[in-house]
C-alpha cells in the first residue's frame, strides 16, 4: 500500500515514515504542509494519505480541508487523519461524502503501535475507523436525535461501527452470536431510514447519523 503522510511535526513525521515503512507500507512522500500534500497525491496516486487535521501556516484546519478536496478528485483515495483533540465536526466533514475508507484518530493513538496499523490497513480496505474517545464523547445525545430511538443494545453495537468493528469483532466485543449481531445492525439502518436501496454505505451513513447528533454532555 502506496501512502502519503502529511505532519508537521519532524520528529513525529520520521517515525511514522520509519513506523510505516517497516510494516510494509511504501511512504511515497511526506509533506509539511497542506500545499506539498496536495501536489504529493497528485502525483503519486498513493491508496492511503495519513494527515494531520492542522499544518502550516495557519495550523487550523488546512490538514482536514486539504483531505476533503482530495477526495472529492481521487475517488479512491482513503483518508486517515490525526488530531491532537476531539474535534466532532472533523469527523462528521470526512464521512459527509456518504463513502469508507475513512479515519479520524487522536493522536496519542499513534503509541499503541498495534491498534493504529490496524485502523490503517482498515481505513485502506475501505472501512471507517472513528477514535474510541471520540465515539465515548458522542454517547451523550441530544434531545430529537433519530438515534434516541435506538436500544441500549443497539446503541452499543453502533458505537462499535464506529470504531471500525466488523460484525465478527462486535459479537466478540458483547459476546452475542453472529446473527444477533446482524439482527441488530438490520434495526439500526430501518431506524435510521437506510433503506437497501440507499447509494450511500450505510454503514457510513449510520456512522454519519450517530456523529451529527453528537452534542456536550446533558
Amino acid at each position: 500500500m502506496r501512502i502519503v503522510i502529511a505532519e508537521d511535526n519532524v520528529l513525529l513525521s520520521a517515525g511514522l515514515e520509519a513506523l510505516l515503512g517497516a510494516r510494509g507500507f511504501e511512504v511515497a512522500e511526506v509533506a509539511a504542509d497542506a500545499g506539498a500534500l496536495v501536489d504529493a497525491v497528485d502525483r503519486h496516486r498513493p491508496g492511503l494519505a495519513l494527515v494531520d487535521v492542522r499544518l502550516p501556516p495557519d495550523f487550523r484546519d488546512e490538514g482536514l480541508r486539504a483531505a476533503v478536496s482530495l477526495r472529492a478528485r481521487h475517488r479512491d483515495l482513503a483518508v486517515l487523519v490525526l488530531s491532537q483533540y476531539v474535534e466532532r465536526r472533523y469527523a462528521g466533514e470526512l464521512l459527509a461524502d456518504g463513502r469508507g475508507g475513512v479515519g479520524y484518530l487522536l493522536k496519542d493513538r499513534v503509541g499503541r503501535v498495534g491498534e493504529f496499523v490496524d485502523a490503517l490497513k482498515r481505513v485502506a480496505a475501505g472501512g471507517t475507523v472513528m477514535d474510541p474517545e471520540v465515539v465515548a464523547q458522542l454517547l451523550a445525545r441530544r434531545d430529537g436525535d433519530p438515534v434516541d430511538a435506538l436500544t441500549r443494545r443497539e446503541r452499543e453495537v453502533l458505537a462499535l461501527m464506529a470504531e471500525g468493528a466488523d460484525n465478527r469483532e462486535i459479537a466478540a466485543r458483547l459476546v452475542v452470536g453472529d446473527n444477533a449481531v446482524h439482527k441488530h445492525i438490520g434495526n439500526i439502518f430501518a431506524k435510521l431510514g437506510l433503506a437497501p436501496a440507499d447509494p450511500g454505505h450505510r454503514r457510513v451513513r449510520a456512522v454519519l447519523a450517530y456523529l451529527d447528533g453528537g452534542g456536550a454532555p446533558r
